[in-house]
């Protein structure tokens, strides 16, 4: 008989043991909730030094969020340029214009190439004297000084060293008297966009070792103004971790807010300077549109932003609260 006693009281320990953990959970979550709103409503009681500090963050932020944005637009736009890139091969003058399209077609299957044209001299002749003015003083030439000329086309998944070796074998074949491949402008802006990423990455650690400090100090001067509290609330046996948890969330909403301000300075500068900047990349290379932060980049950057600030304000609270002691 003791046996099934003994059983029936564990089934009926087991619910009561799960509703025990349960309600424990609850109670956990309704405290961190009532610190999270508790801590927003300090801010909100001290809203002109929380709005300075959250504008500081928010530009912080947003200089090496604005650099990241530039060298992806101009990721793209010198990739849509790379696709444009032409090498003009001048044939020599002894060569026949069927010589020339022979040559031409065969280069077509070349690896690396992805189409060709060729323009005969008497093309080309016909050609300059349509966009010069110079058409007299060919005409008293009596013969064409121009030679055939095949225009290449690269594949757009060639590097740009890839394609000046493709110009230097180009420039082996008998029938080429020289190659020619305007590109020192594209190695230059590939140069530009390496330093810009590079300095993107060194600011945005330097201002964020600045978004640690400013949520570090600002986090600090709120400790000192309740010291007096903290110390009672020592005195009647609160742990670390019962005090430190609202200045924590105090810290996110910096961050997180931080952020928020960040972006929308992002926008309003896109808002501003997107219409001049895609008349002017239009002038160069036609439907290229720029971009902003894109959803998952903003939802990043949102991330960085709590991260920078509950990291800044762990590392101050840890330091300060065992300043802290009961007298």
């Amino acid at each position: 008989m003791p046996e099934p006693q003994s059983s029936g009281s564990s089934r009926s320990a087991g619910p009561a043991s799960r509703g025990s953990g349960r309600g424990r959970l609850a109670a956990w979550a309704a405290s961190h909730a009532r610190c999270l709103l508790e801590s927003l409503g300090r801010l909100h009681r001290r809203w002109v030094a929380s709005l300075l500090t959250v504008l500081v963050i928010g530009i912080a932020l947003a200089l090496p969020a604005g650099l990241y944005v530039l060298v992806k637009n101009l990721d793209t736009l010198a990739s849509s340029w790379h696709q444009s890139v032409r090498i003009s091969l001048y044939l020599k003058q002894d060569v026949s214009a069927d010589s020339g399209q022979r040559l031409a077609d065969d280069l077509a299957g070349e690896n690396g190439i992805s189409s060709t044209q060729f323009i005969s001299a008497d093309e080309g002749l016909r050609q300059f004297k349509q966009a010069s003015s110079f058409g007299a003083a060919l005409d008293a030439l009596g013969s064409n000084p121009l030679p055939g000329v095949i225009e290449v086309t690269p594949k757009a998944s060639l590097p740009p060293a890839a394609v000046g070796q493709l110009v230097d074998q180009l420039s082996k074949r008998r029938q080429v008297d020289h190659a020619a491949l305007d590109q020192a402008w594209l190695r230059r802006l590939t140069a530009i966009l390496a330093l810009i990423s590079r300095a993107s990455w060194v600011i945005g650690a330097l201002l964020s070792a600045a978004v640690l400090f400013i949520v570090g100090n600002t986090i600090r001067l709120d400790i000192e103004n309740r010291r007096q509290e903290i110390e009672v609330m020592k005195l009647l046996g609160a742990g670390d971790a019962f005090i430190r948890r609202p200045f924590l969330y105090s810290g996110v909403w910096y961050g997180l807010l931080g952020a928020i301000v960040a972006i929308m300075v992002l926008v309003a500068c896109y808002m501003a300077l997107g219409g001049p900047l895609s008349t002017l990349t239009a002038s160069y290379q036609g439907g290229l549109s720029l971009t902003g932060l894109s959803l998952r980049e903003s939802a990043g950057l949102l991330a960085i932003g709590i991260a920078l600030g509950w990291a800044g304000c762990a590392i101050t609270v840890n330091r300060q609260l065992a300043a802290i002691e009961p007298r």
